[in-house]
């Protein structure tokens, strides 16, 4: 049985430890979870062709439509299964809660013991895991119907919301720790607890009501981060996935017990481990937050939440981690460790292994498996990496260049890069040297184009491409920096377009059909595209192919 128990509890911790990852940091195959601006007021028109200056056969604006749909499409998609995954991830960490855990076996047993055959107990059960799902996925729709689709788009580049949303997931912490607990009015609760005695499919949906209410101490935090997350995705339909993934979690185990009531045998016992869960995840909870932080710093150019700090921050986070996981730091509602076991020693090391892997951060280390939750590698003083990509000699030269681009005081491309950030001005400057450009829809809280900066352009051949044969447009579609008087429009719709971000998501929407973030786009130097759009693409060598694409159909037209 101990044996039982140790293998349970490191199943526990390892799930825990996982679901930071879960929220954000998806496998290859999911890690492409849309970022979007809300194009509401765009006013979609033609790709205009200058049929006397073109160098290049314009691509057919059906392509660009069937590109970027496609592009939309795939990303929606792969968004809501992160998002589900997520939810899921929740769910289980939840269920190892002490608010939930220790209602496992009360609750089966219940069902085991009225029921007048293994049938009934089974129907039971599934009925209720059904009433858990139908309760938390209306509550996700719910917010999806308060917010609205626009809403939910602007809530990742919104600062206030952000600002927000950091403080949030600050309090969670706070109360994973045991400062204090969330919870529901119990005028609630016993209401719900009421109409559960009356028995019946409606006395089963009752209890799981209040099921949701009396452990809502424990959830809440999870529950709140995961609709952030959801939310701020940018799919419509990302909270109520994310609350089905949650509650399919939690309502499994019920049915399952019910169905096979000798597995509650090899169940390990309520006790301290259940309280560790919950330390464990406010730990995760404060790393979470100060993504959130960084999003307004960059959005709004603060400039003081830089790469460095935060990789300092997150390196005393998961490094008191490790420490509390030895017994080595307590907190008030913490049972005496007596000694260390196999799982909590096995835990401490994957957690203090990762601490020690951060560190090289601090000189610059790109830190691929992480660098979609850390700011840009620019935003770092002391980088050792970006020299051994691209020399000395060429990032001094080409950050002299960059200085006199227009709004070279606002961004800092990636890698030292010479980049520009306005549209107008790149191609004035690819037409003088006869140079494709390579568009890059960008922004400052779009985790896939962190993600892509570090682990794809980062490779040598894909650096020298983009370096040397293109002219570089990074456009940021999310930054709150006030456009000149003169320069500030009025969309179609009648929506005032005052910000730089603003300006470029419009360009992006009305001429290229898309709102996702990544968006790269390849054109001659008259504006023509020369290959339809791709968004994101973790694979170096395919994301060459498409580079080089666009070189051959550029050179072939100059021919």
């Amino acid at each position: 049985m101990q044996s039982v128990i140790k293998h349970k509890y490191l199943f526990s911790l390892l799930l825990v430890f996982c679901l930071l990852f879960g929220f954000n940091q998806k496998s290859n195959a999911l890690q492409t979870s849309t970022d979007t601006i809300s194009t509401a007021d765009v006013q979609f028109s033609d790709l205009p062709a200058d049929t006397q200056t073109a160098k290049a056969t314009p691509v057919k604006k059906e392509a660009v439509k069937e590109a970027s749909h496609k592009i939309e499409v795939k990303e929606a998609q792969q968004s809501l299964w992160a998002i589900f995954l997520a939810g899921l991830l929740g769910g289980f960490a939840a269920l190892i809660m002490p608010c939930i855990f220790p209602m496992l076996p009360l609750t089966v047993s219940y069902f085991t013991k009225t029921a007048q055959s293994r049938g009934s107990a089974i129907t039971k059960a599934i009925i209720y895991g059904l009433s858990i799902i139908v309760i938390y996925v209306a509550f996700g729709l719910i917010i999806t119907v308060i917010f609205g689709a626009d809403a939910l788009n602007d809530l990742a580049t919104n600062g206030v919301f952000n600002l927000v949303f950091f403080l949030l997931l600050i309090v969670f912490a706070i109360s994973f720790f045991g400062a204090f607990e969330i919870t529901l009015p119990s005028a609630w609760a016993n209401k719900m607890d009421e109409q559960s005695d009356k028995g019946g499919f409606l006395g089963l949906f009752f209890m799981a009501a209040t099921l949701a209410l009396v452990s809502f101490s424990c959830t809440g935090p999870i529950i709140g981060t995961l609709l952030v997350q959801a939310a701020t995705s940018g799919a419509l339909l990302g909270p109520a996935v994310g609350m089905f993934g949650f509650s399919l979690a939690l309502a499994i185990p019920f049915a399952l017990f019910a169905m096979f009531p000798s597995w509650l045998n090899s169940l390990p016992k309520s006790g301290g481990w259940l309280n560790s869960v919950k330390v464990v995840l406010g730990f995760l909870e404060l790393a979470l937050a100060l993504k959130f932080l960084s999003n307004v710093d960059l959005a709004y150019h603060w400039e003081w939440f830089d790469r460095e700090i935060f990789l300092v921050l997150w390196i005393v986070i998961f490094g008191l981690m490790g420490i509390y996981l030895l017994g080595k730091l307590k907190f008030s509602h913490d049972s005496p460790v007596e000694f260390v076991t196999i799982p909590r020693l096995f835990l401490s090391i994957i957690v203090l292994a990762f601490t020690v892997y951060m560190v090289p951060g601090l000189w610059g280390a790109p830190l691929k498996s992480i660098s979609a939750f850390l700011p840009p590698l620019q935003t770092q003083d002391f980088d050792l990496y970006t020299p051994s990509i691209s020399g000395n000699q060429t990032v001094s030269t080409q950050n002299k260049s960059a200085t006199t681009h227009k709004y070279a005081d606002i961004f800092k491309a990636p890698l030292g890069l010479n980049a520009f950030f306005d549209y107008e001005e790149a191609l004035a400057y690819a037409k003088t040297n006869h140079k494709p450009i390579m568009i890059d829809f960008t922004g400052h809280a779009c985790v896939n184009c962190r993600k892509m900066e570090a682990s794809v352009w980062t490779d040598k051949a894909v650096y020298n491409i983009i370096s040397n044969d293109y002219v570089l447009l990074q456009l940021y579609v999310d930054d709150k920096t006030d456009l000149q008087p003169g320069e500030q429009t009025v969309s179609a719709q009648g929506k005032k377009i005052t910000t730089i971000g603003k300006k470029w998501s419009d360009f992006q929407a009305s001429r290229f059909k898309a709102n996702s973030q990544p968006f790269y786009v390849l054109l001659d130097d008259s504006g023509n595209l020369l290959v339809p759009p791709q968004g994101a693409d973790y694979n170096a060598d395919s994301y060459k192919a498409y580079l080089q694409t666009g070189l051959d159909a550029f050179k072939k037209a100059a021919n």
